[in-house]
């Protein structure tokens, strides 16, 4: 029988192989495991815990490791990376079932020779981590939670941390990048770039965001039932959940299975970030029109258009990923989506001449706004790909604008909060086409109340192409 811990350890080594992206590999392995619900959720909550905690649970094993770590085979990294990930930050499970369970897993990955030496090196942690929590940072505090409380001065971020029985953090006075680098689990680039840019106080919250699970938000699609009616309908299955500050938007507080909600076959909502709802209802489309969604997988901002325009006009939905682009038109087929045309792209390639009334478009970029939700985003980007990411988001932007009638709207997003990504390109847009004008920008904070994020609705004048 296939156990909960087998199947994480295996999406983690396909995850390190580069296999793919945590979401749907989990998605794909518990689907043939066939595992119950709670198993389900437990590997999720392994894998992508994991995943997240990858720097500091080095942090805490390193000190046990009498071998160098290339010495280490891969697959055993992950089962220490497990084993760890359970003692320091999952307090429903004991210590010594976390340790017998995950040495168990050594015949799994084809180390049987393995055991005594994953044995030892996890009794080490259960005797580091400690069942005391405190609240201020230290090289012997490791970042656990966070919660926020009243203030005088309106709610503040109150972090907790895990005791440990002896220093294996940095110390934060000394070195508060690298303590940061090692305690929140970020690249030591990425944690001095956010510390020059945001400063200690809101890299610490930053931090205690992008560890912990992202809430779960949908979008009530309107085409089919409206947003109070839906909520009462999962009240009514005892489902908790709270209106956003979108009009369709709902967040669920404890969900069950995505495909078990209320009205998951008749299409009467889809997953989507509440930060990310925002761009569509930001360009604002009419029934009828024709618009160009130019990066539309996975049909999230697609599917929302549609509904905007009352399922009346045309969208062309472009991406360059054909695969990605099939669950464009499965989300469309669920959701009872009409009029979108989708087009595969060649990588360099242009996208519909056009014209069209409006465009949106969503460009691929670093997804620092979604650490949380895309856990092997701190691992996988580098410093050096901002100036090739950049260049595309411009490219792209501007072969969208240059496809929009005039009088016509483009709205630029990202989830990213980089601004040479956001606000930069704007501008360099602007002085390319000296009559556009930005009617309006938002950046969207991450947990303020969802994932980070950015868009800006670009006007064309009217008269000129």
């Amino acid at each position: 029988m296939t156990t909960a811990r087998a199947v994480a350890v295996d999406v983690l080594h396909q995850s390190r192989s580069r296999q793919g992206f945590a979401a749907e590999l989990t998605e794909n392995l518990v689907s043939s495991a066939n595992l119950s619900p709670v198993d389900r959720r437990f590997v999720t909550q392994l894998v992508f815990g994991v995943i997240r905690r990858r720097g500091t649970l080095d942090a805490l094993l390193k000190p046990y490791l009498k071998l160098p770590s290339h010495a280490i085979e891969p697959r055993v990294w992950d089962v220490l990376h497990l084993g760890a990930f359970q003692i320091a930050f999952l307090t429903h499970v004991p210590p010594h079932a976390a340790v017998h369970e995950t040495v168990s897993l050594a015949d799994h990955v084809g180390s049987p020779k393995a055991r005594g030496f994953i044995n030892g090196v996890l009794r080490r942690v259960t005797e580091l981590v400690t069942d005391h929590f405190v609240n201020r940072e230290g090289p012997d505090a490791l970042p656990f939670d966070s919660e926020r409380l009243p203030g005088p001065d309106g709610p503040r971020l109150v972090g907790r941390y895990r005791k440990l029985n002896q220093p294996v953090l940095p110390t934060p006075a000394a070195d508060l990048p690298e303590y940061l680098s090692a305690g929140f689990s970020w690249p030591r680039w990425l944690a001095n770039h956010w510390l020059d840019r945001h400063g200690p106080e809101e890299c610490f919250r930053l931090g205690f965001w992008f560890n912990a699970p992202p809430p779960l938000w949908i979008r009530t699609n309107k085409l089919n039932v409206d947003r109070e009616t839906y909520r009462l309908r999962l009240a009514a299955s005892l489902i908790e959940c709270e209106p956003g500050g979108h009009a369709q938007s709902l967040k669920l507080v404890h969900a069950p299975a995505i495909r078990d909600l209320p009205g998951y076959e008749e299409g009467d909502f889809a997953v989507q970030d509440h930060s990310s709802m925002l761009p569509a209802a930001a360009l604002a489309p009419q029934p009828g029109m024709r618009v160009l969604d130019l990066c539309a997988a996975p049909g999230g901002k697609t599917t929302h258009l549609a509904e905007l325009m009352d399922n009346r006009g045309t969208i062309v939905a472009c991406d360059i990923d054909a695969k990605r682009l099939e669950t464009v038109t499965s989300l469309c087929h669920r959701l009872k989506i009409k009029g979108v045309e989708t087009v595969v792209l060649e990588e360099h390639g242009e996208p519909p001449p056009g014209p069209f009334h409006a465009a949106i478009v969503d460009v691929p970029c670093s997804n620092t706004g979604v650490l949380g939700r895309r856990p092997e985003v701190r691992w996988r980007l580098k410093p050096t790909e901002f100036e090739h990411l950049i260049r595309l988001q411009t490219r792209l932007l501007f072969q969208a604008i240059e496809r929009v009638k005039p009088g016509g709207a483009i709205v630029y997003s990202t989830c990213s909060i980089e601004p040479d990504e956001n606000e930069g390109v704007v501008k360099a847009a602007r002085q390319a086409f000296r009559d556009l004008k930005l009617e309006a920008e938002h950046t969207s904070i991450p947990g303020l109340p969802s994932d980070g994020g950015y868009w800006a609705r670009l006007r064309k004048p009217s008269g000129v192409s």
